[in-house]
């Protein structure tokens, strides 16, 4: 999906984004950041709001003390929002993207937390957006040569004020490291992106040309299209792997590398060699109370289970029993892991409502209701806290709770979005377990009146009128 512009958003968004520019004139960044941020849950793609949250980020940190303990234990707070983000980036990188800036919230240099934004931005296809936290990442690592690479690279994609960034990034580490055949093909890369740019780039804006169109030298445009095909089909990961191993050897308490060598290893699926490098670091005097690798561990472990099931075989005669003990290893194990996680850190409520998530799923209703109880105190999953509060109570007959829970949801929630057709729904299926059908149907048809492909409610709504006593024209009290 294409990053978007202002008018590109819905009204109500637009509207929020007003207020939200209002909250930063005043400078209330704190404000301003939770509206930018719930504008960015609906839209990722709306750049123009994202670099405004940034700035409202650089703002509100600006104001507070920055010590070295204050960074460190912010560090620690921020592992388990960044292992749950790395988690989502496969399954929703929307969503692993929303949870990196609740971190870039307290802590907007966050490397790891900008990191996941990159990874979930290119998922996304939102250059743009990658560019910015690329760009934020060489600022506080300017001689970490891989990282100005990519940056470079990407920035040669999307061109604007990030070329020049970029070019000033690589001009000073290749002034401080010398000749170097990588940061001389970014260079050129950057420097065909220029000439790009001033044979009229312009036009790419409002979709009158195209790249090989605004080239002096289309000859030029197909080599620089095969020299970026070439760059990314090199497997970098696979060279930094033999680098790391051959190091080994010769460095074997450099727990920063052993880390970094366990990483690529989840990536290339080499679980049982990444669960190795993990146990050393933890076996060591550096990671005995790390709560980010026990997260990787267990997020590296979930990892290996899908793998196993991913492989298993679909024509034997006992594959079904085989898939039924996988997801009950892993649901399991997911569970109590979480658990574990929530004791831990029995103040981070974005925990509490992961592990109600986890009890709800397994049915086990009142322990959910408990997570998620306090999980609405997060002004970030409040609505989603209600909204399986609500739920519970249903599922555990309590109707009438259930009612008012939903019902006190829909109130606080201004748009009618998706989420919110959620809630109204749930609440007409409450209504109907009850015998209340001139209240579902109430509910329902506020869907049906604009979106009535949501969900089965045009078939309830029909059925509805074509129920004796319940045709005609006028809709239910």
């Amino acid at each position: 999906m294409p990053e978007k512009l202002l008018n590109q958003i819905p009204q109500d968004l637009r509207r929020l984004y007003t207020k939200a520019g209002e909250a930063a004139q005043r400078e209330n960044p704190d404000y301003a950041i939770t509206l930018f941020c719930q504008i960015l849950e609906k839209e990722p793609g709306f750049f123009d709001c994202r670099r405004a949250l940034r700035l409202e980020q650089a703002k509100k940190a600006a104001g507070q003390t920055t010590g070295f303990f204050k960074k460190a234990f912010s560090g620690m707070g921020s592992s388990p929002q960044i292992a749950k983000a790395k988690m989502s980036l496969s399954r929703n990188p929307a969503e692993a993207m929303a949870i990196a800036e609740q971190v870039l919230n307290t802590d907007p240099s966050n490397a790891m937390a900008h990191r996941v934004i990159v990874d979930a931005a290119q998922a996304l296809e939102f250059p743009k957006t990658a560019v910015m936290s690329l760009e934020v990442m060489v600022r506080n690592s300017p001689k970490d040569k891989a990282l100005v690479v990519e940056f470079a690279d990407l920035a040669a994609q999307t061109g604007g004020e990030a070329s020049a960034s970029a070019e000033r990034a690589l001009d000073e580490l290749a002034r401080v490291s010398g000749f170097d055949q990588d940061l001389l093909q970014a260079q050129k890369n950057l420097s065909a992106r220029k000439t790009m740019d001033e044979g009229g780039y312009s036009g790419l804006a409002d979709g009158s040309g195209s790249f090989r169109d605004i080239l002096k030298n289309k000859e030029e445009s197909v080599s620089l299209e095969q020299a970026n095909r070439v760059q990314k089909s090199e497997d970098v990961g696979a060279k930094l792997i033999k680098e790391y191993e051959a190091r080994l050897a010769s460095e074997p308490d450099n727990m920063k590398m052993i880390r970094s060598l366990a990483d690529l290893y989840v990536e290339k699926k080499r679980f049982d060699d990444a669960l190795g490098m993990y146990d050393r670091i933890k076996n060591s005097s550096h990671g005995s109370a790390d709560s980010a690798l026990d997260r990787a561990i267990a997020d590296t472990k979930l990892k290996k289970m899908d793998a196993e099931l991913a492989q298993l075989n679909p024509f034997a005669t006992d594959n079904a029993d085989q898939i039924a003990k996988l997801k009950g290893e892993k649901a399991e194990f997911k569970l109590a892991e979480c658990k574990q996680r929530a004791e831990k850190y029995p103040t981070d409520l974005g925990i509490k409502f992961d592990l109600g998530q986890l009890y709800f799923e397994a049915g086990k209703y009142a322990e959910a209701m408990a997570e998620f109880q306090k999980a609405q105190q997060n002004p970030n999953r409040r609505i989603a806290s209600m909204s399986y509060l609500a739920q519970c109570f249903a599922k555990r007959n309590m109707n009438d709770s259930a009612v008012r829970t939903f019902q006190n949801a829909i109130k606080e929630k201004a748009a009618f979005d998706d989420e919110k057709k959620d809630l109204i729904y749930n609440l007409g299926c409450v209504f109907e377990k009850m015998g209340k059908k001139a209240e579902a149907i109430e509910q329902f048809l506020q869907i049906y009146e604009t979106d009535i492909g949501y969900r089965d409610v045009a078939a309830k709504v029909d059925a509805h009128y074509a129920s004796p006593g319940e045709g005609g024209d006028t809709p239910p009290a």
